[in-house]
């Protein structure tokens, strides 16, 4: 018996060695993609950088393991400024990196594609995404997540929450001893998706440097984590935070009765977690895998249910989607969109001047 549950094992690894092989083309695919497989295969992981939470990432990593049995995904979560400086000082000293950067700092992922740091990658998917939301067959944006207002249900009441920027400076003026030291926001020196909002809002509204001067007039906190910001708003120890995740927010949310969270009418900045391959990549093939699995319908489906971060695709249904958030802000949702644009304040000098600009109004 035990020679014949041997076998058994050895017939079903077999069979299992030749779906990876032979039987995982994507519906829609070229049968060349059976190469992309193969070498995957034989490359045997995936090494990804990212500011995605782990947690969120989790689901994505199991579904694309089972998909495709024998590639592991080596997935490391770290800011992102850091991820930003550690992908280039390890590229310079030709040691083993990244074959992916996924990151929410939209601008830094644009400047390292524009230094040659990736790799040119047409993806099967991309015909499915909005076309601002893919960069010259290179980096292609995999969500669409909207910024906005979280804070403490309990110590602020629902009628108080605000609508639009000018209700988020009257609410602070409105009680200052109140709000003192209680608002939280992105430290952008520390911060890249700190700084990509921001420097967005400036674009936006002419009166964003009002929205900061009153933020440091209640003492702003300023931090480099959303985490970080999250847990002292459920906390207590800070009442509302400004230009925040709502991904992020909206999972926390349905286990923390203290965290709500609001979109702004007069805008709603969304941004896009933007993914590259490395033109250093050790694990190519396993690399176009996980993108393409990143961009596909049921990569999508599981990362706007099960990672709760928000599709970008327009076939993909459910709350955390675009098409609900279009269906419920329309017009006054703001996408960034992934071009040179985005370069802008990653000039040395224009990006001096802005921090210099923020310091001064954010100390007053």
């Amino acid at each position: 018996m035990k020679h014949v549950f041997k076998q058994s094992l050895l017939v079903l690894a077999a069979s299992g060695f030749t779906m990876l092989a032979h039987a995982q083309v994507p519906a829609g695919y070229p049968a060349s993609y059976q190469a992309v497989i193969d070498g995957a295969k034989k490359e045997g992981k995936v090494l990804i950088y990212t500011p995605t939470d782990a947690a969120a990432g989790r689901p994505l990593v199991r579904e694309f393991e089972a998909m495709y049995p024998g590639v592991k995904v080596e997935y490391s979560d770290m800011n992102t400024t850091e991820l930003f400086n550690r992908f280039i000082s390890e590229t310079a000293a030709g040691a083993g990196s990244a074959d992916v950067v996924w990151s929410s700092a939209m601008d830094q992922q644009l400047k390292l594609v524009n230094e040659n740091y990736s790799a040119p990658y047409e993806s099967p998917e991309a015909k499915n995404l909005p076309k601002w939301a893919v960069y010259k067959n290179t980096a292609y944006g995999t969500t669409f997540e909207p910024v906005g207002i979280v804070y403490n249900k309990r110590l602020l009441k629902e009628a108080e929450v605000p609508a639009t920027r000018a209700d988020f400076m009257k609410l602070l003026k409105s009680d200052p001893t109140r709000f003192q030291g209680k608002v939280t926001s992105f430290d952008i020196e520390k911060s890249g998706s700190g700084f990509l909002f921001l420097s967005n809002d400036v674009k936006l509204s002419p009166n964003t440097w009002e929205v900061i001067k009153t933020m440091a007039g209640s003492g702003v906190k300023l931090q480099s984590s959303s985490g970080t910001m999250m847990e002292r708003i459920s906390s207590g120890e800070n009442i509302i935070g400004y230009n925040m995740f709502l991904s992020y927010a909206h999972a926390r949310a349905k286990k923390d009765a203290s965290i709500g969270y609001a979109y702004l009418k007069d805008y709603t900045l969304v941004f896009s977690r933007v993914a590259f391959i490395s033109k250093t990549a050790k694990n190519p093939n396993a690399a176009k895998l996980w993108l393409d699995y990143l961009l596909s319908k049921k990569g999508q489906t599981t990362l706007s249910t099960a990672s709760e971060l928000y599709s970008i695709r327009s076939d993909v249904e459910g709350e955390t989607t675009m098409a609900a958030l279009t269906k419920q802000l329309g017009s006054n949702l703001k996408p960034i969109a992934i071009d040179d644009n985005l370069l802008t304040y990653l000039d040395q000098t224009k990006r001096v001047e802005f921090l210099k600009q923020w310091q001064q109004n954010v100390k007053k």
